[in-house]
């Protein structure tokens, strides 16, 4: 791609009664990712108002009426923009601890330190975490959150809040625990809620922050946090919570061998049939990582449309291997990506996960056939938003659709040189960001977060970081 003057704004005329202000992005590749994955090489897309208006090859029409902006965007890419199905936000404020462990040591050794986090803590972190999803081209995000101390505060106003001033998409997945050492599980004792306090601050979070509408941007999903820090009849009751609200559902499951020992020690059966018993298969359902599924799991899943969060970087991060994502897709279990909590992912990008998803998968027994660049991109957007039951709202450009959109800038020396565009962003380094809208706002503008300042978030999470350490007895 030839370098193009960097993309701006014409000044916005008088709008004409009841017309809808448009945005005109133009002269760039267009990867819609849509059911038959078109792609323009020189395209447009028109959006007016929070939708996607048209799309399609060459410039749009010189006579469209109220433009409020029209940017020629050659040397670039516009994708849809990206999904996130699984984070854990408050995790920003204990990053590059516990380097070396599995995820059940790992837990073990960062519990006691998650437990004592606050109001404060949290809206830091979630500020942090929301920042580098943003600026790696995220316009839908979520956090399942599921440690509540007594006495911490509002934790998910404050992480509801911090997603509002960001300016993205946001799914809280409201977890909890109930199931602590003295019960045979993970978490410290003072960690975990009662199944009764559990159910009833899920039940009012739902009810006070759920939006059901078509251009929603804050959704609650019921989200106990993993079979070994919940009581099955949490599950059993949080299953049939959720769908008297009519809210999805999200868990952790089948992440490591370790885990997979554990059901059946205590359950007598693995996670999958564990689930299934409980009432957590279901298309209103998503699970995390499911590393370690057999063929009959990939078939349960498939048969009842429950999604996967695929979290590459994590699993490597923590060595819980592999996910048989081809094989999941190839079954026609709905996957997308996440990039899990930044105590196991550092980077906290989701862009990055596109590659690492590619690569990782690469390994495995598919080796070259597992995954190309475009079904890397399509985890990202499409397959996440199906993940979030959202597919009819968000993860392609098309007509009608709401307007997340991502605009990445492919001209510079790290991309040029690759004739696709959509293998220069799955395959190449991580590319900067020139326009990303989510509603048809901006969010990001030339690699920059619009609405919140960036060296303040740095400089907050820093302190609440040093903070929590000092209190967790980490530091003196």
């Amino acid at each position: 791609m030839a370098a193009s003057a960097a993309p701006g704004s014409a000044a916005p005329p008088s709008l004409r009664p009841g017309g809808l202000p448009r945005i005109v992005i133009e002269n760039c590749s267009i990867a819609t990712v849509d059911a038959h994955d078109t792609e323009y090489a020189s395209g447009h897309v028109v959006i007016a108002g929070n939708r996607i208006e048209s799309v399609g090859q060459g410039p749009a029409s010189a006579g469209l009426e109220n433009v409020v902006r029209r940017i020629d965007a050659e040397g670039h890419l516009l994708t849809p923009g990206l999904v996130n199905t699984h984070h854990h936000f408050y995790q920003w404020i204990t990053r590059g601890l516990a380097q070396d462990c599995n995820l059940f040591d790992w837990l073990v050794t960062l519990y006691p330190t998650w437990a004592r986090i606050d109001e404060q803590m949290v809206y830091a972190a979630a500020q942090g975490s929301l920042a580098a999803l943003a600026l790696s081209g995220v316009t839908t995000a979520m956090d399942h959150h599921y440690v509540y101390p007594q006495g911490c505060g509002d934790l998910s106003g404050a992480i509801i809040r911090a997603a509002s001033e960001t300016g993205v998409r946001f799914t809280l997945a409201r977890g909890s625990m109930d199931r602590s050492k003295k019960d045979g599980g993970l978490p410290p004792d003072f960690a975990v809620e009662t199944l009764e306090g559990a159910l009833a601050a899920t039940e009012e979070t739902v009810k006070k922050h759920h939006d059901a509408s078509f251009d929603a941007m804050t959704q609650v999903a019921v989200a106990p946090c993993s079979p070994f820090s919940v009581s099955t009849e949490l599950l059993k009751q949080g299953s049939e919570l959720a769908r008297r609200l009519g809210v999805r559902m999200h868990t952790h499951g089948s992440e490591t061998v370790e885990e997979e020992k554990f059901c059946h020690e205590l359950f007598g059966m693995g996670p999958t049939d564990y689930f299934e018993s409980t009432g957590w298969l279901g298309e209103d359902v998503w699970m995390a990582h499911c590393v370690h599924m057999n063929d009959s799991d990939i078939a349960k899943f498939a048969e009842t449309g429950t999604g996967v969060a695929h979290c590459p970087s994590s699993n490597a991060r923590l060595a819980a291997g592999i996910a048989r994502v081809p094989d999941m897709l190839a079954a026609g279990v709905p996957v997308g990506l996440g990039v899990d909590g930044t105590a196991s992912n550092e980077s906290g990008e989701l862009g990055t996960e596109l590659r690492n998803a590619l690569l990782i998968n690469r390994l495995g027994s598919h080796r070259e056939k597992a995954l190309n660049a475009r079904q890397a991109l399509r985890l990202g957007t499409y397959g996440g938003a199906r993940v979030l039951g959202r597919e009819q709202e968000i993860g392609s450009i098309e007509p009608g659709k709401l307007a997340d959109l991502a605009l990445w800038k492919l001209d510079g020396v790290l991309h040029s040189s690759i004739a696709d565009p959509v293998a220069a962003l799955v395959f190449g380094a991580a590319a900067p960001l020139t326009l990303l809208l989510t509603n048809g706002k901006p969010v990001v503008e030339n690699s920059h977060l619009v609405h919140v300042d960036e060296d303040a978030i740095a400089r907050s999470t820093r302190t609440e970081a040093q903070r929590l350490a000092k209190i967790a007895g980490l530091t003196d």
